[in-house]
C-alpha cells in the first residue's frame, strides 16, 4: 500500500469472472463466424463498495487479471483510476501490450472509474462531466448468417421501435450483398440510415464497385471497406466514395498510437473506439480527444451499458453501436441495463456509476472461470 494511503479508499479485492453465453443463431459477418460469445467481468472494492467492470474478450484475459494486473492494482487509491491504468499499462510490457492485455486492462479499468463514481454517490457521467443527457444508437447485427427476412424482421423492427440507424454485414457472399442491402432498404423505409459493414472483407477495388451499387440504396456508412489495417486503401475510399457516405473504422484500436496513426493518415469519417478494448474508459476518453482535437465525429463500437456515459461526456461522440449480442447478453447478465428509447440511451442518474449490477445465480450457469 502507499505511504499516505487513506486506507479506507484503498484496492482491496479484485474479483474476475468469465462467462460464455451461446447465440440465439448462427452468426457471421465478412470475415468470421462464430456461435457464443465471452465476457470477462471484474468486480473492484474498496471502502465497502464494488465497482463492476467487464470486456468481451477471449477467457485468458480473466487469468491475465487475476495473475498479473489484480498485483498491481490492489492497495492503490480508488481515488487515482489513472495511476492504476497507467500502472497496468507497464506491468503488461513484456506481455505483449495490444490484444488481449488491452481487452484486460479495459475490464479493470471500467470496474475502478464505477468504482470511483460510487464510493463518490454519483453517477457515471456525472463523475466524467456531462456534455448531452442522451446518445443516439444504431441497430447492429443483420448478419450474414441471416436469411433475407431475418435480416428485414431484425432491422425494419429497430426502425419500428424509433432506432433511425440500422447497420448489417455484408462481404461474406459478395456477389449477394447489393441484393441483400437493397431488401434491407426495402424494410426500412426511405428515411432511416443504412450502414454496411464489411469488416475488411473486401478488396479496395472491389470496395470501389460496391461502395458505388451501396449508393443506389442510399447507404450511408460504409465500415470497414478494407481491412483496418490498409490505411492508404481507407484513404482511397473515403477520397473516392460517393458524397453522403462516411467512411468508418477503429474498432480493433487497442492503443493511442493505432487511432493517432488513423487520423493522421486521413482514413476515416468516423473514427470507431471500443471501451472494451481500447484499455477502458480511460483509453476512451483519450481516443475521443483526438477526435476533438480534428473536429471528427467519433463512435462507440458495441457495449451499449458500458458506452452510454462516456459517450454523453465526450463532444464529438455521435452514436453507440446497438449491438444485438451485447444487448441480448447485458439484459441477461446485469440489472440496471439500459434500453433505448426514441433512439437513444440516456443515462439513469438515480443510480451511482454505470448503474449495473451482477445477476450472479442467471449468470452463474455460462461461468467458465
Amino acid at each position: 500500500m502507499t505511504g499516505g494511503l487513506n486506507e479506507t479508499l484503498g484496492i482491496g479485492r479484485l474479483d474476475v469472472s468469465a462467462y460464455t453465453i451461446p447465440t440465439d443463431a448462427p452468426e457471421s459477418d465478412g470475415t468470421i463466424a462464430w456461435d457464443s460469445t465471452t465476457i470477462v467481468i471484474v468486480e473492484a472494492s474498496a471502502g465497502g463498495v464494488c465497482g463492476l467492470g467487464y470486456s468481451y474478450t477471449h477467457e485468458a484475459a480473466a487469468i491475465l487479471i487475476a495473475h498479473t494486473l489484480a498485483h498491481v492494482v490492489r492497495g492503490r487509491d480508488a481515488m487515482d483510476v489513472p495511476a492504476a491504468w497507467d500502472a497496468m499499462v507497464r506491468a503488461v510490457r513484456n506481455i505483449g501490450r495490444p490484444g488481449l492485455a488491452s481487452s484486460a486492462i479495459a475490464a479493470v479499468d471500467v470496474a475502478l472509474w464505477d468504482l470511483k463514481a460510487r464510493l463518490l454517490g454519483v453517477p457515471l457521467v456525472t463523475l466524467l462531466g456531462r456534455v448531452r443527457d442522451r446518445v443516439r444508437v444504431y441497430g447492429s447485427g443483420g448478419f450474414t448468417s441471416y436469411s433475407i427476412e431475418r435480416l428485414q424482421e431484425q432491422l425494419g423492427g429497430w426502425v419500428r421501435d424509433g432506432i433511425r440507424s440500422v447497420k448489417m454485414k455484408v462481404g461474406t457472399h459478395p456477389a449477394q450483398d447489393v441484393k441483400r442491402v437493397r431488401a434491407a432498404r426495402e424494410a426500412i423505409g426511405p428515411d432511416a440510415a443504412l450502414f454496411v459493414d464489411a469488416n475488411g472483407a473486401y478488396t479496395r477495388k472491389q470496395a470501389l464497385a460496391f461502395a458505388t451499387a451501396f449508393a443506389d440504396a442510399d447507404v450511408r456508412w460504409f465500415e470497414e471497406p478494407v481491412s483496418a489495417d490498409d490505411l492508404d486503401g481507407l484513404r482511397l475510399l473515403r477520397d473516392r466514395s460517393p458524397a453522403g457516405m462516411d467512411i468508418a473504422a477503429g474498432e480493433y484500436g487497442y492503443e493511442l498510437s493505432y487511432f493517432r496513426r488513423m487520423l493522421d493518415a486521413g482514413a476515416v469519417d468516423v473514427l470507431q473506439a471500443d471501451a472494451t478494448r481500447c484499455e477502458g474508459i480511460t483509453g476512451f476518453l483519450r481516443a475521443a480527444a483526438l477526435c476533438e482535437a480534428r473536429s471528427l465525429p467519433f463512435s462507440a463500437h458495441t457495449a451499449p451499458s458500458l458506452h452510454a456515459h462516456p459517450c454523453c461526456a465526450v463532444t464529438p461522440a455521435c452514436n453507440v453501436e446497438y449491438f444485438h449480442d451485447h444487448i441480448r447478453i447485458e439484459h441477461m447478465l446485469f440489472d440496471g441495463v439500459l434500453t433505448a428509447e426514441e433512439g437513444a440511451l440516456r443515462p439513469d442518474l438515480s443510480r451511482p456509476g454505470h448503474g449495473l449490477e451482477l445477476k450472479r445465480g442467471d449468470a452463474e450457469k455460462y461461468r467458465e472461470l
